[in-house]
């Protein structure tokens, strides 16, 4: 517990203190594919050179059940190196999840029923500009607190890879 307190200490610590520090966004524009447990479409707009607004459609789907999820995002990002840069931000979703039909163990038929999903959502990541080209990479963990379904925090599930083409 005391680790877990001192993990988050220096992280607010560090956001506040590189607060002057700014990651340059310099496209206003990118869109792009989004590739992990749930695949969709993102698009980020900068709003000045540090923030930004991003947008994400995403389906996922398995043998029981498929997912649809409209996520909005409010950006901070701040420069590591050349062409590095970190984020993080905050914001909701909402979609819905389908159970499909299915026998159980048993042999008994259960019908396909839908559920509305509603949570809050983080984003912390790291992106790379590529030089020379309209395209940026990013790495990120997007964990959600689901209200409806489970009640629970996702943590692992939300890792995702961005590619970006920035106009």
């Amino acid at each position: 517990m005391v680790n877990n307190l001192r993990i988050v200490s220096f992280l607010i610590l560090s956001i506040f203190f590189c607060e002057n520090s700014f990651a340059q966004l310099d496209n206003q524009h990118t869109v792009g594919v989004r590739f992990g447990s749930a695949t969709g479409v993102s698009y980020r707009y900068s709003l000045s050179e540090n923030r930004a607004l991003e947008g994400i459609l995403s389906v996922q789907s398995s043998s029981r059940t498929s997912r649809f999820r409209v996520v909005g995002l409010y950006q901070y990002h701040k420069p590591i190196a050349d062409n590095f840069s970190w984020y993080y931000g905050f914001g909701g979703s909402f979609g819905s999840m389908k159970y499909k039909a299915y026998k159980n163990a048993a042999g008994e038929h259960i019908d396909s029923s839908s559920d509305l999903l509603l949570s809050v959502d983080g984003i912390i990541g790291i992106a790379y500009d590529i030089p020379t080209t309209p395209l940026s990479v990013s790495l990120d963990a997007k964990p959600y607190l689901d209200f409806l379904q489970e009640s629970s925090i996702k943590w692992v599930d939300p890792i995702g890879f961005t590619i970006r083409y920035k106009f």
